[in-house]
């Protein structure tokens, strides 16, 4: 039986950094696999997040959402 997978949301939108940065790592380590959806202000917390969703060995999708973004990171492992 293959493992399930989890979906997860976050909303980051207004928090400074590092604070997305240690909500999406906290996310990504909480499950085996599946996909953490995040939002996030533009700048920094976007850059931060996706470069450090991508360190872990995700795949990271980045699209763009009225004044702010949605990051989907998908773990496989």
């Amino acid at each position: 039986m293959p493992s399930e997978e989890t979906k997860v949301e976050i909303d980051c939108r207004g928090l400074l950094c590092p604070e997305p940065v240690i909500r999406v790592r906290k996310a990504l380590e909480g499950i085996g696999r599946g996909e953490v959806i995040v939002l996030v202000d533009p700048g920094a917390p976007k850059e931060n997040v996706s470069r450090m969703a991508k360190s872990m060995g995700c795949h990271v999708e980045v699209e763009p959402a009225h004044d702010w973004f949605k990051i989907i990171i998908k773990k496989t492992a």
